[in-house]
């Protein structure tokens, strides 16, 4: 196989990880609170032949000495971006969007007999009865949805009114006149190229954060305490996904066209290959 078709080779499957990331996004364009990633490339090692020892001989030379040659490219980062969705009105009053970016809720993650904490930007709550007096506050998943301190929430059957702050604290007026409020669990994200998505809408941290040199504390930050006046955000409505539809559809075509380019490098590179063999 000559170099033309390795070349050809290696940036085909890292085109393919492309199209399934941008096809994951059109995918989730209604997806609530989504949050669209971006693939970043880069080229592969570069070897570069100095042809040419004598330097004196190349002094009208427009461009670098040597030969480069590459190997393709690759996907060096796959990001995802944070940035603000479109609020929907619902004027439903478990329906909750932040109007900030970089803000999650945190949300109780049941694996076989383990759970975990992990992190949503849809704000779309229910309720479901866990005994005769109380039903717990959760996702449309089924995910517990954590207050500030990390419980999931309970809240009394009674309840005839749900209002809720621009801070995040959820205010259930009972029948009996009574209240009951309790602040959401919210988390800022400091740097979001170190979540992972983990499925049905869900980012958590990976397992070798500690092999990236990073903490909890350096990714996320809880907003409790002194910090809650830093939440935002707003009841009866839904944020959309931040997928820009018409710019996903160019990049996909843009990569299927890449992606066709290679092929008839490869195919080009054959029949080339093909003719040699013919000489006699």
């Amino acid at each position: 196989m000559n170099r033309t078709m390795l070349i050809a080779t290696n940036t085909m499957t890292q085109l393919q990880k492309q199209m399934d990331t941008i096809s994951n996004n059109i995918a989730n364009v209604d997806t609530n609170g989504y949050k669209k990633k971006n693939a970043a490339f880069t080229d592969l090692l570069v070897q570069q032949v100095n042809n040419q020892k004598d330097t004196t001989q190349e002094v009208n030379r427009q461009t670098p000495n040597g030969i480069r040659q590459g190997n393709g490219a690759k996907v060096a980062q796959t990001q995802t971006v944070m940035t603000q969705g479109t609020l929907k009105t619902t004027n439903r009053q478990l329906d909750t969007a932040f109007t900030s970016e970089g803000q999650l809720y945190r949300v109780l993650v049941q694996n076989g007999q383990n759970s975990e904490v992990q992190y949503t930007r849809d704000g779309a709550f229910y309720l479901t009865p866990v005994s005769n007096t109380e039903n717990m506050l959760v996702t449309k998943q089924g995910n517990a949805v954590l207050d500030e301190n990390n419980n999931p929430i309970m809240l009394n059957k009674d309840v005839n009114e749900y209002s809720l702050s621009k801070t995040g604290t959820l205010l259930a007026k009972l029948n009996n006149g009574q209240t009951q409020n309790v602040n959401l669990g919210v988390t800022a994200v400091n740097y979001p190229q170190f979540l992972e998505k983990k499925g049905d809408n869900l980012f958590g941290l990976p397992a070798n954060l500690d092999e990236l040199n990073m903490t909890r504390d350096q990714v996320l930050t809880d907003l409790d305490g002194a910090l809650r006046g830093e939440v935002a955000v707003s009841q009866y409505v839904l944020e959309q996904s931040n997928v820009d539809l018409s710019k996903e559809m160019v990049n996909l075509m843009s990569t299927q066209r890449s992606y066709q380019f290679q092929s008839k490098a490869i195919t080009m590179a054959d029949q080339m290959m093909g003719l040699v063999n013919e000489i006699r």
